[in-house]
């Protein structure tokens, strides 16, 4: 009771849950998945039943998610649903090499999966299989801020335009650091080196993406469809961040203290 307490009171639980809950509501008012991010093309038979039914089951994985007799079950669905998407987008970043954007999206859905499947190894029996492979899972997540921070550097002129103008000290100083913060993040994921710090950072970062950009952007859009996308996917990539951050640090913690060896140990006059 004592495991599943301190699991279940990390926050990025519920953001992570909570953005699967939205992406489920958005689905099923709107009838549409959540463009462009979830590319289902518009000549795909019965586009319209797989949009709700993909919106049924997302809003279900939310909710089972945040119940702790569920949530393992919540994590799998999840985990099934986003490696889906990130499937989809797989055969068309081969259609053109020059063209980075659909690996870009490729490593936007990875990241979803990548936290999803951190929950069900921490949701999972001590020492069973999976549980061991958490530490894995965790990488796979720092793999997708380097592919993050290319998708920066490609599509400069294009991020420049989404930096609020008023922020200072200038929108290139911003481009520049939030695409640092991207690659020094990763490489602190990959290496283990100040790892808790930089995952909750990248966390910040990506909440900060959400406050300045996607939540004014919906409120100068409402009837705009990919402005709704573009929060719930926003949202839930913080999720997925911050479920990896609380991983990093809870290992960080339990981590084993090595003994002193004999020479170390100072024996009193």
């Amino acid at each position: 009771m004592a495991r599943e307490r301190s699991i279940t009171s990390n926050l990025g639980l519920y953001i992570y849950g909570g953005a699967a809950i939205f992406l489920g509501l958005l689905g099923l008012v709107s009838g549409d998945f959540a463009t462009s991010w979830q590319n289902v093309g518009p000549n795909i038979p019965l586009r319209a039943p797989l949009a709700y039914l993909t919106a049924v089951i997302e809003l279900a994985g939310g909710i089972a998610l945040l119940l702790p007799r569920t949530a393992r079950a919540g994590a799998l669905t999840l985990t099934i649903v986003y490696s889906v998407f990130a499937l989809i987008w797989v055969p068309k970043s081969f259609v053109n090499l020059g063209n980075y954007d659909p690996i870009g999206n490729v490593f936007e859905e990875f990241a979803l999966v990548a936290a999803g499947l951190v929950l069900c190894a921490i949701f999972s029996p001590v020492g069973s299989s999976m549980a061991r492979r958490r530490p894995f899972f965790v990488l796979l997540f720092g793999i997708c801020p380097i592919s993050f921070g290319i998708v920066h550097i490609i599509d400069m002129p294009g991020l420049l335009g989404w930096i609020p103008g008023w922020l200072p000290p200038t929108k290139m100083f911003w481009a520049y650091a939030t695409t640092m913060g991207f690659f020094g993040a990763a490489v602190a994921i990959l290496t283990g080196i100040m790892a808790p710090l930089a995952a909750r950072l990248l966390t910040a970062e990506i909440v900060i993406f959400e406050l300045l950009v996607w939540i004014p952007n919906l409120s100068a859009g409402p009837r705009n469809h990919f402005n709704w996308a573009g929060n719930a996917i926003c949202i839930a990539l913080a999720g997925a961040s911050w479920v990896v951050s609380d991983s990093i640090s809870a290992a960080a913690k339990t981590r084993p203290i090595p003994a002193e060896s004999p020479a170390e140990v100072s024996i009193p006059a």
